[in-house]
């Protein structure tokens, strides 16, 4: 066992924790003061019930080894508690368990991604109750399709899902998400959309009728989002080589530019560049960088965070043009910028590209790939979500909306102002 390894891989899975915190920080920021706890609640129980579920039978289904082409769904009965994970195998370069605790943290914060969508609205328990059931029949199985793959001893596909084996079988190549650009951006930027659907616009509803009640939080936040995605894109390689560090450097240049991209539209638009554009900027950045951060020269992820940056911050509108309340833009950054990243290497990844290869099938995997995800999601998100509605409610009145979410289902107040 490879101690260096091990203690890379366990350090990058503390780092991509820290991203669920962050995200509750850049989520609590940007929704109305007393809806702050129910906000930042939603990431803190994402982490409770999913780090639950994923030693219980989420690895197990989400890495079933060499049936995982076959059948995506299956599940490794043998990995169930993960108790067959125990030992670690001789010439492994580290524990099992340690790819288990990894895997475990991209799993959380997917889910808690989709709970901007829903900000200011939403019951606690409905959304646990959704957030279990969407992570049990969506993402452990599209973690499947795109993140278990073996390799053989000449470095050819030996098994895997099927974006990737499957897609290598039919097309010649299969799919390149190093990170996790479809399995968890635009997994979870289209359930985002089908949930905001499903509970409907906020009362009020206007652009500008809702504007965050924080913007420290929401830069720290963001600082530390972008902090844990080194963890996020650098881990993927599971070793500490050069590819994790072509993907470290790339982590910092495209969402620097997509944060300068971003700033340069809202001046353009606006008139000002603001500190929560900044923000989204980064995490747009970030975004788009995640299933391509080892497949692009730093000057094409420079480019890549530019196109990012600048599409997103104009892609937040789509909500008041065609009717949607996406609370805080999780379809305009994670859906879009998911999208953006993916697509962008079929065009301008390292070999394949079409601009290295002259050929279009990387483009096409991709798109097969991107937008297969997306319906899936969008279609199980959106059934999940309206038998909820139907069912126990999702929502919560109107009254209780307008009097706060964080006293009306937590009974607490996240700031308190006492005169003497």
């Amino acid at each position: 066992m490879d101690q260096g390894n091990t203690a890379f891989l366990l350090i990058m899975a503390a780092l991509v924790l820290l991203m669920t915190p962050g995200l509750a920080f850049f989520y609590g920021g940007l929704v109305k003061a007393k809806s702050v706890i129910s906000m930042m609640m939603m990431s803190f129980g994402a982490i409770g019930l999913i780090g639950v579920l994923w030693v219980l039978y989420g690895y197990a289904i989400a890495f079933p080894g060499s049936e995982g082409l076959v059948a995506p769904w299956s599940i490794d009965w043998s990995a169930i508690g993960l108790t067959s994970l125990l030992e670690t195998p001789e010439g492994a370069a580290f524990p099992p368990l340690a790819f288990v605790g990894f895997q475990a943290t991209f799993a959380i914060i997917t889910v808690a991604l989709v709970s901007g969508a829903i900000a200011d609205r939403a019951k606690f328990g409905a959304w646990m109750i959704f957030a279990g059931v969407w992570a049990t029949i969506v993402y452990f199985p599209v973690a499947s399709w795109v993140f278990n793959f073996g390799l053989a001893d000449d470095g050819s596909f030996a098994y895997g899902g099927w974006t990737t084996f499957g897609l290598q079988e039919a097309f010649g190549v299969g799919v390149i998400d190093f990170a996790g650009g479809t399995a968890v951006h635009i997994n979870a930027g289209a359930a985002a959309l089908a949930l905001a659907l499903v509970l409907g616009k906020r009362v009020g509803f206007s652009k500008g009728a809702h504007v965050p009640h924080n913007p420290p939080f929401v830069l720290l936040g963001a600082g530390l989002l972008w902090f844990g995605w080194f963890g996020f894109n650098s881990g993927s390689e599971l070793a500490a080589d050069g590819t994790a560090a072509l993907a470290w450097v790339n982590t910092l240049a495209a969402p620097a530019a997509a944060l300068l991209a971003w700033l340069l539209v809202e001046k353009i638009k606006d008139g000002k560049p603001t500190s929560v554009g900044a923000a989204s900027g980064a995490v747009a950045g970030l975004v788009a960088i995640t299933p391509a951060c080892a497949s692009l020269t730093p000057g094409w992820a420079i480019v890549l965070g530019l196109v990012a940056g600048a599409v997103c911050a104009l892609a937040i509108d789509l909500k008041f043009k065609f009717g949607f309340d996406d609370s805080l833009d999780v379809v305009g950054i994670h859906l879009v910028g998911g999208l953006i990243g993916t697509l962008y290497l079929g065009f301008f990844a390292n070999g394949t590209g079409l601009i290295y290869s002259g050929d279009a099938t990387q483009l096409l995997v991709q798109a097969i790939a991107a937008f297969t995800v997306l319906i899936y999601s969008f279609v199980l998100a959106f059934g999940i979500g309206w038998v909820i509605e139907k069912t126990i409610g999702f929502r919560i009145t109107n009254e209780d909306e307008l009097a706060g979410v964080d006293t009306a289902v937590h009974g607490e107040d996240a700031y308190k102002l006492e005169t003497v």
